[in-house]
C-alpha cells in the first residue's frame, strides 16, 4: 500500500491499521489532546517543532498532534489499538516486540513493515531488548513501559533531543530500532538528517509479544 503525499495526516492515520493484520486491530474511542474532543479537527498545533536550523527563533512550524492520541509530557504520543491480557515490563526485563515504522511527517513513508522485508527476501525478526538499558529510542522505552504482553500501541515521535533518534548514530548501532532493509534504512535517515525543514515526525506500530523476567527463557539482566 503506497500512502500518497496528498493525504492530510489524519487519513493516513486512518488507513495504516490496514498495514497489520485485521486481527490486531479495533476501532476505539477519540481520546481528546489539550482540550480538544473527537468532533473536533483531527490535527491540532502543539509546541514548535524542533528544527536545528530555527534554534533560538521564534517561528516555525508547530508540532502536530492528534484528537485521538493520548500526548505524554515528554513528548511521545500514543493510541492503544489493543489493550494487553499478559505481563508487563520493568526496568532490567527483556522486552519482544513487534513493530513497523513510518514517516509520518513526511509522506507517511515506511521504512520497517513486513513488506518491506519479504521483498528484500527475508523473514521480519521480532525486536528484543532490555528495557531501560537505552538501547531503543526513548519515546519506544517509555510507551513498551506501559503496555503489557499481547498489546498493541500506535506511537507517534516527534522530532526532539532525548525522544526520537540521536543526531551521532546514523547507523543506529547504539539506539535502535534499526530498520531490516538498506531502503527501509535510507528511507528513515533521509528524513532524520536531511538539511531541509522537513517534518521528521515518525509514527510506530508496537505490539508485546513476550516479556521476559531475568531467568526466564534463557534471560540474563544486563
Amino acid at each position: 500500500m503506497v500512502l500518497r503525499s496528498n493525504l492530510p495526516r489524519s487519513q493516513i492515520l486512518q488507513l495504516l491499521p490496514a498495514l497489520l493484520p485485521a486481527a490486531t486491530w479495533r476501532p476505539l474511542p477519540a481520546i481528546a489532546v489539550g482540550g480538544v474532543s473527537s468532533g473536533d479537527q483531527g490535527q491540532i498545533a502543539g509546541d514548535k517543532a524542533f528544527q536545528p536550523g530555527l534554534a533560538g527563533k521564534d517561528y516555525g512550524k508547530s508540532e502536530m498532534s492528534y484528537d485521538d492520541f493520548t500526548k505524554r509530557p515528554s513528548g511521545m504520543a500514543f493510541k492503544e489499538a489493543k489493550p494487553g491480557n499478559g505481563k508487563s515490563p520493568v526496568a532490567g526485563d527483556r522486552v519482544v516486540v513487534d513493530w513497523s515504522g513510518y514517516t509520518i511527517g513526511y509522506f507517511g513513508r515506511p521504512f520497517e513493515t513486513k513488506k518491506l522485508v519479504e521483498l528484500d527476501g527475508k523473514d521480519k525478526a521480532y525486536l528484543r531488548f532490555e528495557l531501560g538499558k537505552g538501547a531503543v529510542l526513548p519515546a519506544l522505552e517509555e510507551a513498551v513501559a506501559g503496555m503489557s504482553e499481547g498489546g498493541v500501541w500506535q506511537v507517534v515521535v516527534p522530532y526532539r533531543p532525548g525522544l526520537s533518534y540521536p543526531d551521532d548514530d546514523k547507523d543506529h548501532e547504539r539506539v535502535g530500532p534499526v530498520p531490516s532493509t538498506f531502503s527501509g534504512q535510507r528511507a528513515l535517515n533521509f528524513v532524520l538528517y536531511n538539511k531541509d525543514l522537513i517534518d521528521k515526525t515518525l509514527l510506530f506500530n508496537v505490539k508485546v509479544i513476550r516479556v521476559d523476567r531475568p531467568g526466564e527463557n534463557g534471560w540474563k539482566k544486563g
